[in-house]
């Protein structure tokens, strides 16, 4: 834990760009009747019957000091597809990085191995070579950054019906425009100094 927080205190390094990544289940939901559209004096108006229509996942990268997010919709998130947006992260969102410093949860998928798991050796070791791994500790998933920006993500573009995977992909798009435009950044105030008072019983006792 206090490594993650350790390195959410150190200063931004433009070589070593901290970014933090997580995912999201969500389930694709269509309308059954037209919904009736807004007029004056008046909502929207929505039946209250919808249809199923399978799920995908989300994946969200975030740079927190950066005010630059990506976000990523697939059908499944395996350790390929992991490890294909790692080599998205490497090779066109920071082709110029020395080393990005990645904070994940620690799933199984999330790590190097998914990278040799998907790709030949050179390929995976080159990738590797350029990611620091960063794993929250189990049951402290909520240290990840990523999960501030995916219920933002949630909150303004997600909390609605949307059928397919297609519409997904672009709704979650044009918010992630809106957001990068302004240049949206997390503040985040918890030390590791302050761990040690509010989460005291995590540590070992001391006589």
């Amino acid at each position: 834990m206090e490594a993650v927080l350790d390195l959410y205190a150190a200063p931004p390094d433009p070589q070593r760009p901290l970014v933090c990544f997580d995912e999201l289940p969500y389930q694709l939901v269509s309308e059954t009747r037209t919904p009736r559209p807004a007029r004056p004096g008046r909502a929207a108006q929505y039946d209250y019957e919808y249809q199923r229509e399978g799920t995908a996942n989300v994946f969200l990268h975030v740079a927190p000091h950066l005010g630059w997010r990506h976000v990523a919709v697939t059908a499944r998130r395996t350790a390929q597809d992991f490890a294909h947006q790692m080599q998205a992260l490497v090779d066109e969102h920071f082709p110029q990085a020395e080393v990005i410093r990645l904070v994940s949860d620690n799933l199984n998928t999330h790590g190097a191995a998914a990278l040799y798991a998907t790709f030949a050796p050179a390929e995976a070791r080159r990738l590797a070579r350029k990611l620091e791994f960063h794993h929250t500790p189990p049951h402290g998933s909520w240290l990840n950054m990523a999960e501030i920006e995916l219920s933002v993500l949630s909150g303004q573009c997600l909390a609605r019906r949307l059928g397919d995977r297609q519409t997904l992909a672009a709704e979650a798009a044009a918010w992630e425009r809106r957001r990068n435009a302004a240049r949206a950044t997390i503040t985040w105030r918890f030390t590791a100094a302050e761990a040690r008072v509010k989460l005291h019983r995590v540590y070992p006792a001391h006589p």
